[in-house]
């Protein structure tokens, strides 16, 4: 009896998290473009059912048997999901820099609630998925809501489409002239590439990672230049 009754529990879980996931994709789906631009002014209207997802989130924290694709998907998710809670409990804004609370910015404030247990944006990204997965594509997972960042998914992270979906957002991120321009000779890249730098050359240069998505092949002696960040807003 009490296996089953384990087993049925177990059954319930799995439901629940399937379920909460695919809300708050759709939620993504339907406010958030292909070239991840975000309409937080429609979002606002469908601030309780991202508010559902958060609830969820409160409720729940990462298991021991999950895979370390799902573990990573979860917290990705996490973390993209109080960011837009952010920006759309202090909209209309112009910038997430914008955003203090008692001298801390936006990604120290202790408000990303996950299992019960408060957390900054920047203990999820740093102490746990840069610190647990070492990723470096978990820089184009998880979304600082400004024009620099690499592109919001508007796809929600699961167990299955993790690996396939961040391969995608890197490969973009790294051709996109808006973000990073690639010649053979020479390349104005992205900030991330120089504050994360050291997550980049684990296994070979900094070209060589590049290599790894650039459509452009770039010559291992190309100089690299770094391009201003934007901070507004990734909204429409």
């Amino acid at each position: 009896m009490k296996t089953i009754f384990s087993l049925s529990f177990l059954f319930l879980f799995i439901t629940a998290i399937n379920a909460q996931t695919e809300n708050y994709h759709s939620l993504l789906q339907k406010h958030v473009d292909k070239k991840g631009n975000v309409n937080y002014k429609s979002f606002k209207t469908d601030e309780s059912k991202l508010g559902e997802y958060i609830t969820y989130l409160q409720k729940t924290s990462p298991q021991k048997d999950w895979s370390d694709n799902k573990t990573k998907a979860f917290w990705i998710n996490a973390y993209n999901a109080y960011t837009l809670k952010l920006i759309l409990d202090n909209f209309p804004i112009k910038s997430i820099t914008k955003i203090k609370k008692r001298g801390k910015d936006a990604w120290s404030i202790p408000f990303a609630n996950v299992g019960g247990k408060n957390y900054t944006l920047n203990q999820i990204e740093h102490e746990i998925l840069r610190k647990d997965f070492d990723d470096p594509r978990i820089h184009v997972g998880v979304n600082c809501a400004s024009g620099s960042c690499p592109l919001l998914s508007n796809i929600a992270f699961t167990e299955k489409n993790i690996d396939s979906e961040l391969e995608r957002l890197m490969k973009l991120f790294i051709n996109d002239p808006n973000r990073n321009r690639i010649t053979a000779k020479k390349v104005y890249l992205s900030r991330i590439f120089e504050w994360y730098k050291g997550d980049f050359i684990k296994n070979g240069s900094l070209i060589d990672y590049l290599n790894k998505y650039s459509t452009t092949k770039i010559n291992k002696k190309a100089k690299v230049r770094y391009l201003e960040y934007d901070w507004n807003l990734n909204g429409k």
